[in-house]
């Protein structure tokens, strides 16, 4: 009698271990596919976040800029992300475009540090999908104004769920106030006070560029310079190069930069593949430090 129950529960044993494996089986090899995919992928976009009060329609003309006088014409993907976490597309990624451009753009596009926190997190909801959709393995974010905050955050904060099988190689900022409107770094912001006690989360290989405008020698007309440059306090000995550069000239205030031409060529010349090289009067206006 024993002898007979204990094979009746070996039977039933077998079959429940059977009944987990096939399910386990087809999960692991979807997962191993996915990994091949994207470890294969030759995919590498530059993902950009718009500022506040601003729409997944930002960049349109920076774009256009981009894609001016140049053989390699990037396609543009535009994702707004609402409240309650739903994703609205608009455009698409070329399937010959191996350098996309992705804007992820906020129904709630306020200002205000709870709020950067909460874009933060929207963020990660939706580079998760495109990281799902399109298996890239590396790619290059730019951020302007509260958009290179939002970033900020986000690698602080969620990137290292990414982190092995993702690499982000650069991140520019445009004109992004670390400090918000303070105009001397001893007045931290709750938000700069943060930034710079999980500064050590950041990615170490990752190369950051922060650009300011140079309407006066103090500000771009909203943000004060001595703020953008408060960003050396959480990327300086953090990653791997930190450069300040200031744009100069015509078209330097906060809300003209991103169509400003020498920022243009800067993101073409430090950001994109392809890179342009700089002519006798492309790099006149732009100032340079490097850490």
């Amino acid at each position: 009698m024993f002898k007979s129950r204990n094979w009746k529960l070996i039977v039933v044993a077998l079959t429940i271990i059977i009944l987990l494996a096939v399910p386990g089986y087809s999960w692991m090899k979807k997962t191993n596919k996915e990994h091949a995919e994207r470890q294969r992928s030759q995919l590498s976009p530059l993902i950009m976040v718009p500022g506040s009060s601003a729409t997944v329609n930002r960049f349109n003309e920076l774009v256009d800029l981009l894609n001016e006088n140049t053989p390699y014409k990037h396609s543009l993907l535009k994702v707004e992300i609402s409240e309650d976490g739903t994703l609205t597309y608009s455009g698409s990624i070329k399937k010959e475009d191996n350098e996309p451009f992705i804007v992820i753009g906020f129904q709630n596009n306020h200002d205000g540090y709870s709020n950067i926190k909460k874009q933060a997190g929207w963020l990660d909801d939706a580079f998760y999908e495109i990281a799902k959709t399109y298996k890239f393995n590396n790619f290059k974010a730019f951020g302007h104004s509260n958009g290179g905050l939002i970033w900020t955050y986000w690698l602080e904060h969620y990137y290292s769920d990414y982190s092995d099988e993702i690499t982000i190689k650069r991140l520019m900022t445009l004109g992004s106030p670390y400090n918000f409107s303070e105009k001397s770094i001893k007045y931290k912001t709750q938000m700069m006070t943060d930034f710079i006690k999980y500064r050590k989360r950041l990615p170490k290989n990752m190369i950051v560029y922060s650009l300011s405008g140079g309407e006066n020698y103090e500000s771009d007309g909203i943000v004060p310079e001595s703020s953008v440059e408060a960003g050396k306090y959480i990327f300086q000995n953090q990653v791997k190069s930190y450069t300040m550069m200031t744009v100069t000239g015509a078209e330097a205030q906060h809300s003209s930069l991103p169509q400003n031409k020498q920022v243009v060529r800067i993101i073409q010349e430090y950001l994109l593949k392809h890179q342009v090289k700089p002519g006798p009067n492309n790099s006149q206006n732009s100032k340079h430090k490097e850490n």
